[in-house]
């Protein structure tokens, strides 16, 4: 009688694992059930809120479910990232990752509460978008020779905007200034919404920024384009000098990913992988944020974790040579 009773109770423990088991797989197929949030490290009308909110309705159509913009900006960057590498990591919280930007503030920060390689897992690569060097129409140059000669027979007396302390935007500027020996004073903002209307009052001489939140002033004729940050000159403005042609020896592409916290289940990063995928594919997307200046480039997760490792050893040590260490 107890054998019997034990083999019963053996069949319906192993029918009650079974069942939970299908539930699990059930729920799993049913990923996502509810909203999904993008996070990102920079208020609105910058490039990674543009980029952010094309990818992110386009995936919203893949998953069938809402993709929830969440700007967080702030030390730079390192506000968003803290916030989302604390979120659940249940494939409801994923991060536009700035790696670039995200390498530097590693490097010029001292340590942080997150970290982009310790604390992420790459979804997928999704685009480069360069800086450009911009100046007030103002300001009389024409070319970055130019500006370093005007710089030089005024030193101390200008500025230069970023898009906050330990952005890309600053570091730029930095190596900018550590290469040419001009003196320029550095004002930090929160985002490039915020930099530019000083930029092009006169406030500030230069700025290095992203090409979608600068190009409207361009064709508005209250900025001027002197050069671009890229390794290569850039198809939207084959035109314009790379930084490097114009005699400043330096690059940035500035790469940016999909990313979600650690522990985020393989399931998951799948399913957001291929509505990733589905979006920075997408043949209008890409050209409408081509004319923007944002060239979409898909590349898988484990790929591009490689990529990120690359900026994060070349930013830290360009952010050593140039001595830069913020707080």
């Amino acid at each position: 009688m107890n054998q019997q009773f034990l083999r019963f109770r053996f069949l319906q423990r192993a029918g009650l694992a079974v069942l939970l088991a299908s539930a699990a797989i059930g729920a799993r197929a049913d990923y996502p059930d509810k909203p999904v949030t993008m996070m990102l490290s920079f208020p609105p009308a910058g490039a990674t809120d543009i980029l952010a909110r094309a990818i992110g309705q386009k995936m919203s159509e893949a998953l069938k479910q809402s993709v929830v913009i969440e700007n967080k900006p702030g030390a730079g960057g390192n506000i968003g990232l803290v916030a989302a590498a604390k979120a659940p990591a249940d494939g409801y919280t994923t991060y536009m990752a700035a790696v670039t930007n995200a390498a530097i503030a590693a490097a010029a920060y001292p340590p942080q509460a997150a970290h982009l390689q310790k604390d992420f897992v790459p979804v997928a690569g999704v685009a480069i978008v360069p800086h450009m060097l911009v100046v007030p129409s103002s300001l009389p140059v024409q070319n970055v020779k130019e500006l370093i000669a005007l710089l030089k027979s005024q030193p101390g007396k200008h500025n230069f905007a970023s898009q906050g302390a330990g952005t890309l935007s600053h570091l730029e500027s930095e190596v900018f200034k550590a290469t040419t020996g001009v003196e320029v004073t550095h004002i930090p903002y929160k985002g490039s919404s915020q930099a530019l209307p000083d930029l092009m009052s006169g406030s500030s001489s230069m700025m290095f920024d992203s090409i979608p939140a600068s190009m409207p002033h361009v064709k508005a004729g209250k900025l001027r384009i002197l050069a671009v940050a890229s390794s290569k000159r850039l198809g939207v403005l084959p035109e314009v000098p790379t930084i490097a042609e114009a005699g400043v020896n330096f690059s940035a592409d500035n790469f940016f990913a999909v990313m979600v916290p650690k522990g985020t289940p393989p399931q998951a990063i799948a399913t957001l992988n291929r509505a990733v995928r589905q979006a920075v594919e997408s043949t209008d997307l890409k050209q409408r944020l081509l004319d923007q200046g944002v060239e979409l480039r898909y590349t898988a997760g484990e790929e591009f974790a490689k990529v990120i490792d690359e900026e994060f050893r070349t930013w830290g040590k360009v952010v050593q040579q140039a001595k830069v260490r913020l707080q």
